[in-house]
């Protein structure tokens, strides 16, 4: 059969139900009763257990906003859906199966896959990244041939069609656009709603073909006539969240959610965050020298409040981030307190009499405590004119291992190190953890470069740390 260049493939079916599963398949020996042949890809039972016991361990501390736990692929296959197959074949299994394989030849070919994958599933693509891709599956398909299949006539089940199919994936993105405009996720998704749709046992598809023609009426004419919100089954949820509190003008990205602890801190508990405000404060140019006596005094006047909960707003569906230190969380809850945050570093820190230059780093850490600091008069000692709203986070950082994924964002951390209190807007998205055995942890993040603050590398800023 032949597969014309502009026939826009879907993705989700040919990756995560085929190739994935199949994949799994030649790694448990259980694809089509095939052995390895001359080669030697199989994991050993209790190897493949393990794995599968870690998958499910890994959904207590990974972020609910990731989607749905995965549960132990060595047990419970016949549950994992394209979503699950995904998730795991892009975070969980680089991870997992380090180290799990016989040969190392196979987890890299794995590893070439899910870089591949990566870049088809950008929001956009350049034409030197499809060109990229295209010449990465045919290597890819190539050494499959040579690992799986070994050129033996007797072994051509290991070569399907979907196999076949991968080397018109780059073609098909350059005709008709990057992955995410054509696959089967936003129809199977509907397809999902209408089995709900069906009340008569006796009549199903007339039940069926009713609800579709009044959901599309109703979707012409809230469309044509913008009455979205009349139509809508839900209130519309409108003005601010009861108990939530948000400042529109200073932090317009963060919303604080309860549970809250009025109770002011004492005192002796705030040095770091004293030591975070005199930086941020100091401003030589503007003639504002800050000590953390200042500070202390001024915090005296303000009302400081601590909040469990930030979630960022700057999109419909921003992630909730908790600080750990405040509130209780249930047994079964999933861990939602690693972050990833961006500060200005300076580089010539050890040296005494250098000019300060700072650089934009990027640190992964565990949310401590988050601080709401009012002052409701002005404050001149700090360089307030007016009443001011501040939102600081205290972390945890992670102390990262010099070891990578190459070619991943991944990385891999064993202990933790200082505690650094940054200002709420530097907060960048949730990331999941993944426990590697002998007091290590994998950090997952799946954000991709649109949730990275941009700037230039090595900016010059004299004896005043820029705002983040």
């Amino acid at each position: 059969m032949r597969f014309p260049h502009s026939f826009p493939y879907d993705f989700m079916h040919l990756i995560w139900e085929n190739l994935i599963k199949n994949l799994i398949k030649l790694w448990t020996g259980q694809f089509k009763g095939m052995d390895c042949g001359t080669g030697d890809y199989q994991f050993e039972k209790e190897v493949w257990q393990a794995i599968g016991d870690a998958t499910a361990a890994s959904g207590s501390t990974i972020p609910s906003a990731y989607g749905v736990r995965v549960p132990n692929v060595a047990g419970d296959g016949v549950y994992l859906t394209a979503d699950m197959l995904s998730f795991w074949a892009m975070y969980l299994g680089p991870i997992l199966m380090r180290s799990r394989f016989k040969h190392v030849r196979y987890y890299n070919h794995f590893i070439r896959l899910v870089k591949l994958l990566n870049v088809c599933l950008q929001f956009e693509m350049t034409s030197e990244e499809i060109e990229d891709v295209r010449l990465g599956f045919i290597s890819w398909v190539k050494d499959y041939e040579r690992f799986y299949y070994q050129y033996d006539a007797e072994r051509l089940p290991m070569c399907p069609l979907t196999i076949h199919a991968l080397l018109h994936i780059a073609p098909s993105i350059k005709v008709s656009g990057p992955v995410w405009c054509y696959w089967a996720f936003p129809m199977e998704r509907y397809c999902g709603k209408l089995l709900p749709a069906i009340r008569s046992r006796r009549f199903p598809f007339a039940s069926l073909a009713r609800h579709v023609v009044e959901d599309a009426r109703l979707t012409q004419i809230s469309t044509i006539y913008g009455v979205s919100r009349e139509l809508a089954l839900l209130p519309p949820r409108v003005g601010p969240i009861s108990g939530t509190f948000i400042d529109p003008v200073a932090y317009p990205t963060c919303r604080l959610h309860p549970p809250r602890n009025v109770k002011r801190p004492e005192e002796n508990t705030l040095v770091l965050l004293v030591g975070a405000l005199v930086t941020r404060f100091n401003d030589n140019e503007r003639g504002i020298k800050v000590t953390p006596s200042t500070v202390r005094r001024c915090l005296r006047e303000a009302d400081i409040e601590e909040w469990a909960k930030l979630q960022t707003i700057d999109s419909d569906r921003g992630d909730m981030m908790r600080a750990s230190e405040l509130g209780a969380t249930r047994d079964d809850s999933r861990d939602a307190s690693f972050v990833r945050y961006q500060m200005y570093v300076d580089l010539n820190a050890l040296r005494r009499n250098a000019r300060p230059k700072y650089e934009l780093q990027t640190f992964y850490g565990q949310l401590l405590r988050i601080y709401l600091i009012r002052f409701q008069q002005p404050c001149p000692q700090l360089g307030l004119s007016e009443p001011s709203t501040i939102i600081m986070a205290s972390i945890k950082t992670c102390n990262l291992l010099q070891e990578q994924i190459p070619g991943l964002d991944i990385h891999f951390y064993s202990t933790m190190g200082k505690t650094d209190v940054i200002d709420a807007t530097s907060l960048q998205c949730l990331v999941g953890r993944i426990n590697c055995g002998h007091n290590k942890w994998a950090i997952i993040d799946r954000s991709g470069s649109l949730a990275r603050a941009q700037a230039e590398s090595g900016i010059d800023i004299v004896d005043n740390e820029p705002d983040v």
